[in-house]
């Protein structure tokens, strides 16, 4: 979002505002909301809260990719996410987190104009519907990808990765290719810390880059008081919150959050 005025009656200014993309989980088994937004209508509500809370755009996924998850028939992801997506599109800007093409064109056709890619495999479903599509990083499957993560190194190998498939979207024809590091996804706590501490080597590849790092269990971990209990998925606001105002003012373009409100916020506190 870019925002124009004058600071202090005098002084011209262009600001842009990170954007903030606001969570629609429809499904029973999410890490953090799992179950409370499964009935479309009560999904439906929840993300035109989040719009009037300031969410840029809504992502509405039908398929749990957190660790340990067992995948879902493509024919129930479609009943999940299908009539969300075109409850919400007449009321702001929704994606599509899905990793499976049938699930991303039928969200598209009934009006999501992104597809929030953990695949990062669906770029010539985008590219075919000229929509967006973000390119996330995975080790494994998520019901493997936790099982004893390894990288030589995890910022070279996340970054020659991503940029591999944002050129590979370019070149199928996608204008608006985002990239995401995956926060989580396949990756240890020090693994999750070395991609935020060295986000400007991801911006410096000049594509834009998503951050969702939002109530995941690596802020529990480090948010536990020592030799305490790890601190529970509705209990990490604070983290999430300092997390994402971190990736906003290292020149993340989005962050994925439930807590939108907040960042939204920051979000212009950060622009400023």
């Amino acid at each position: 979002m870019v925002r124009r005025g004058r600071f202090d009656g005098a002084v011209d200014f262009t600001v842009v505002i990170p954007l903030v993309m606001g969570v629609v989980n429809v499904t029973p088994d999410s890490f953090s909301d799992g179950g409370r937004f499964l009935d479309p209508a009560a999904a439906v509500a929840h993300g035109r809260e989040l719009l009037s809370e300031g969410a840029d755009i809504v992502d509405v996924g039908g398929e749990s990719t957190r660790p340990r998850a067992e995948p879902v028939p493509v024919a129930e992801e479609l009943r999940r996410v299908v009539p969300v997506v075109e409850a919400l599109a007449p009321h702001g800007r929704v994606s599509i987190d899905t990793r499976r093409a049938a699930v991303a064109e039928a969200a598209i056709a009934a009006g999501a104009t992104l597809v929030n890619d953990v695949s990062a495999s669906l770029q010539e479903v985008a590219a075919a519907a000229g929509v967006g599509w973000v390119a996330m990083h995975m080790r494994g499957q998520p019901g493997t990808m936790q099982d004893d993560p390894r990288y030589d190194d995890v910022v070279a190998e996340v970054r020659h990765f991503l940029v591999a498939r944002a050129e590979a979207g370019r070149a199928a024809g996608v204008d608006d290719v985002w990239i995401d590091p995956g926060i989580g996804f396949g990756k240890t706590t020090a693994h999750n810390l070395a991609l935020l501490a060295h986000l400007d080597e991801l911006v410096a590849t000049g594509y834009p880059v998503v951050v969702a790092t939002s109530r995941k269990r690596f802020l529990g971990q480090l948010m536990a008081a020592a030799d305490g209990p790890e601190v529970p998925a509705d209990d990490r606001v604070e983290g999430s919150l300092a997390t994402a105002t971190w990736a906003m003012a290292n020149g993340a373009r989005m962050v994925r959050v439930h807590d939108v409100r907040m960042t939204a916020e920051a979000a212009r506190v950060v622009a400023a």
